[in-house]
C-alpha cells in the first residue's frame, strides 16, 4: 500500500466523521484502495455493493472481515432470489417460442412496417428487462423498447399498446418460483427484492461504480440513508451506460463530495490526452499523472488491445486482424458478431429477422440503402461494407476463430467492454468519428469548430485511458487539431 495521498487522506477524514460521500475517482487513481482506507479506519460494519462477481472478489482480499463484498444480484438472491434457483437453470429457448407460450401468435401492423411474431416476441421480454432496471412499480409504456424506424411518438404509441398486455403476462408467469414459460433471469429477482423495500443491515454501505448505476439499484441503496452511512464511488466521467437503463446518481447525490485525481496507472502526458475529453465531457475534476510512469502518446505497431466504438466496428478489426495471420482475442466472445451475421444472412436470403437492430428491414438491399442514405444508419455502414466484401458466413467463421485473451495476439474490445480493464498498449479503431461540422457562423461571420457531444467525449476518455505504456489515438487522432482541445 503506498503512502495516502492528500486526497485519500481527506477521504478517510470524512469517512470518520459519519458524513455521506461520494468519491469521484478518475481512472487509475485507486478507488478500491481507497475505500479499503476507509473499511480498515473504523470497526463498525459495513457492506460493499460491487458492480460484477470479479470486483467484489478483489475486494473481499483488500477489505476488513467486518466489510461483506457482494454483488448487488448476490445480496438480492440472498434474500429472495434462491427461491426461484429452479428457474434459474431452465433451458434456453428461442423468444418466439416464449412469446408464442404468451399468446403472442400473429404480427400487428404498425404504419408501413409489419411487425411480425418473433420481433413481438423480442419486444416483449425486453420491455420486461427494461422495467426491471427501473425504480417503476408497474410496467408502463416507456419501458418499451423504441425499434429502429419506428421512432415516432404516435408509432410507439401502436406499438406500446402491442406490447403491455403480453409484457404484463410475462410478468406475471416469472413469479411463480416453480414454473413458469418465461426464462428466469437474475435481474428478475433483484426487482423483485427491490420492491419488497429491503432494509440492508450495516453502519456504512460502499456503492461502487455509482455512474452507472440502474435506477432500481438507486433507489434501494438511497433508501438505507435513515440507518447506515452511504458512500458512493465512481466516474461521472464513465457514464456510459446509459443507454441500456442505468445513470450517473452521484452528480445530484446530498452528500459530501469529494475527489480522486491522481492516477497510478499512467503518466503525466496520457493524463493530459484524458483531459481533452474531460473539458469535452464537462467534467468537473481533471487528472494527473504519476511522473515515475513513461506513459507515450504515438503510433503503435503491435497493440495488446485494439479498441472500438461498436460491436460493428469489432467486425471489421477482427477480421482485418485475422486476415493479418494475428491471433485474437474478443472480449467477452463472439455471440453478438454471430448474431448480426445470422441476421444478416436472413435478410440477403429474403427473409425477415428477429434482430432488434435489424428486425423492420425486409431486404438487404432496403438495409444498404438504409446505411447509405440515412443519416440515422451510418453506424451500419461498416458492418454493410464487411458483408458485402466477405458474406455472413465469413464472420461467422472468423468468429470460429477466436482465440482465449491468455494465448491471443491481440485482443480486440467495445470500449464499453473495456471499461475497468486496462492494457501496456492500446490502439483507437476506425470507427470512433470525427464530429461534423455546421453551416452555421458566429457572431464574426466564422464557422465555429465541430462540437463534441458529451457522450462520445465519455466514451472516448474511457478508451484512451484504458492505456499504461503507450497509446495509438488511432480514430480519434483528430483531436488534436481540434480548436476546442
Amino acid at each position: 500500500m503506498h503512502t495516502p495521498t492528500d486526497e485519500q487522506a481527506h477521504a478517510v477524514d470524512a469517512f470518520r466523521s459519519g458524513d455521506h460521500l461520494v468519491l469521484q475517482a478518475g481512472a487509475g487513481t485507486g478507488k478500491t484502495s481507497t475505500l479499503g482506507m476507509l473499511a480498515t479506519s473504523t470497526k463498525r460494519r459495513g457492506r460493499y455493493l460491487a458492480f460484477n462477481k470479479d470486483i467484489a472478489r478483489d475486494a473481499s482480499s483488500r477489505f476488513p472481515n467486518s466489510v461483506q463484498c457482494k454483488t448487488a444480484h448476490a445480496t438480492a438472491f440472498a434474500a429472495l432470489g434462491h427461491r426461484f434457483v429452479l428457474r434459474l437453470n431452465s433451458p434456453r429457448q428461442p423468444a418466439w417460442r416464449i412469446g408464442k407460450s404468451l399468446g403472442v401468435n400473429s404480427s400487428v401492423r404498425i404504419g408501413d412496417h409489419e411487425i411480425s411474431h418473433r420481433t413481438l416476441s423480442q419486444a416483449v421480454l425486453r420491455t420486461v428487462t427494461r422495467f426491471c432496471h427501473s425504480a417503476d412499480r408497474a410496467l408502463a409504456p416507456h419501458h418499451v423498447p423504441v425499434l429502429r424506424r419506428l421512432e415516432a411518438p404516435e408509432d410507439h404509441t401502436q406499438l406500446s399498446d402491442a406490447v403491455l398486455p403480453f409484457a404484463a403476462r410475462a410478468w406475471h408467469d416469472l413469479q411463480n418460483p416453480e414454473r413458469g414459460v418465461v426464462r428466469f433471469e437474475h435481474d428478475h429477482y433483484l426487482k423483485m427484492w427491490a420492491l419488497t423495500d429491503p432494509k440492508i443491515e450495516a453502519d456504512f454501505l460502499f456503492l461502487d461504480e455509482a455512474q452507472d448505476t440502474n435506477p432500481v439499484l438507486e433507489q434501494v441503496f438511497t433508501a438505507q440513508r435513515a440507518h447506515a452511512q452511504l458512500v458512493m464511488v465512481g466516474d461521472s466521467a464513465q457514464a456510459i451506460y446509459g443507454w441500456r437503463g442505468a445513470r450517473d446518481v452521484m452528480t445530484g447525490f446530498d452528500a459530501n463530495h469529494l475527489t480522486l485525481t491522481r492516477s497510478f496507472r499512467f503518466g503525466p502526458a496520457l493524463a493530459e490526452e484524458a483531459n481533452r475529453w474531460l473539458s469535452f465531457a464537462n467534467a468537473s475534476i481533471r487528472l494527473t499523472g504519476t511522473e515515475e510512469i513513461s506513459t507515450e502518446v504515438g503510433v503503435v505497431t503491435s497493440p495488446d488491445a485494439v479498441l472500438c466504438r461498436t460491436n460493428i466496428g469489432a467486425v471489421t478489426e477482427v477480421m482485418r486482424l485475422l486476415a493479418a495471420g494475428q491471433r485474437v482475442a474478443l472480449t467477452r466472445g463472439g455471440q453478438t458478431l454471430t448474431a448480426l451475421a445470422l441476421a444478416a444472412q436472413d435478410l440477403k436470403e429474403g427473409r425477415c429477422t428477429s434482430h432488434p437492430e435489424l428486425a423492420l428491414f425486409s431486404s438487404w438491399g432496403e438495409l444498404q440503402d438504409y446505411a447509405t442514405y440515412d443519416l440515422a444508419g451510418r453506424d451500419l455502414q461498416p458492418f454493410v461494407e464487411v458483408v458485402d466484401a466477405h458474406g455472413p458466413q465469413a464472420i461467422i467463421a472468423a468468429v470460429d476463430a477466436l482465440t482465449d485473451e491468455t494465448t491471443a495476439d491481440v485482443t480486440v474490445s467495445t470500449a464499453h467492454k473495456a471499461k475497468g480493464r486496462e492494457w501496456l498498449q492500446v490502439r483507437i479503431a476506425d470507427d470512433f468519428p470525427q464530429p461534423a461540422e455546421t453551416d452555421q457562423n458566429d457572431d464574426c461571420g466564422r464557422p465555429p469548430p465541430p462540437s463534441v457531444s458529451e457522450k462520445d467525449a465519455q466514451l472516448a476518455y474511457v478508451a484512451v485511458t484504458r492505456a499504461r505504456r503507450r497509446l495509438d489515438l488511432g480514430g480519434l487522432s483528430w483531436i488534436q487539431s481540434h480548436p476546442g482541445a
